[in-house]
């Protein structure tokens, strides 16, 4: 099955559609595959695992046509370069809160003289050093890197020079923690939220920078009522849910309806 990359969800006549994969099982990822989602974000903060599981939850989704993100579990230029090594199309980095960590999580992505990632020949991105070096530093530069998650009131307050930082991929609004870090414990529809969020999108629309957006309720009439607010400000893309937030939907319902 041909691998998509991040400019390939992007070139998608449609928004793409991901969710995050917090339970650490391929067969998960088998599923969502077959529901015909576009990628999903291995998320090494939340989920209870690190750089080797996420390593074969990358195979499935190679295996399953899902594009594979890889969520960091802080601002860490060694595991960016890991995640990328095993075959992560983008990182997200969580907690962005200022433009100069920005500028050096893109260089952690990136080879020299560009950046500051590790060269190695061997790993799985570089074909275990059966396919050609130079093809894929080339393809690396054109395809992978970092997507910025701003969910602080630090970050918020730095919104417009993060937006501005030449080579992110994108930028995900992380509503909840925003809300959290801005005293209202997690109402992320809260007003003041809500302005605050508005002022991410400004600033990405400024620069042209995609914007990946949550839609966490799992019921169907609600999260179209949130994807279609979040396309109507123009976001590019869809994280929804988690794994863990659609199977806890579907078990509650089947429990109360059977019980």
């Amino acid at each position: 099955m041909p691998r998509r990359s991040f400019p390939d969800l992007l070139a998608l006549p449609y928004p793409p559609l991901g969710t995050w994969s917090q339970i650490r099982s391929e067969e998960v990822v088998d599923m969502l595959g077959a529901a015909g989602f576009d990628f999903t974000i291995i998320d090494c903060e939340h989920g209870a695992f690190g750089i080797e599981t996420a390593e074969k939850l990358i195979r499935a989704c190679d295996a399953n046509g899902v594009v594979p993100l890889v969520r960091a579990p802080c601002a860490d230029p060694v595991f960016i370069g890991q995640a990328l090594d095993a075959g992560a199309a983008a990182v997200v980095v969580p907690g962005i809160a200022s433009a100069d960590q920005a500028r050096a999580m893109v260089a952690a992505a990136r080879f020299a003289p560009e950046g500051t990632r590790g060269a190695c020949p061997c790993v799985r991105a570089g074909g275990h050093f059966i396919r050609d070096w130079r093809g894929h530093v080339a393809a690396q530069r054109e395809t992978v890197g970092v997507v910025a998650l701003v969910e602080t009131h630090g970050g918020l307050e730095a919104i417009e020079e993060i937006c501005a930082v030449e080579g992110l991929l994108a930028l995900l609004i992380g509503p909840f923690d925003l809300s959290v870090s801005m005293g209202f414990a997690g109402d992320y529809l809260h007003p003041e939220v809500q302005l605050a969020i508005d002022r991410m999108l400004a600033a990405a629309k400024a620069t042209k920078l995609p914007v990946i957006a949550p839609v966490f309720d799992p019921a169907s009439a609600e999260a179209q009522r949130q994807r279609d607010g979040w396309l109507e400000k123009g976001a590019a893309m869809f994280v929804v849910g988690t794994d863990k937030i659609i199977m806890a939907d579907a078990v509650s319902r089947y429990a109360a309806a059977l019980r």
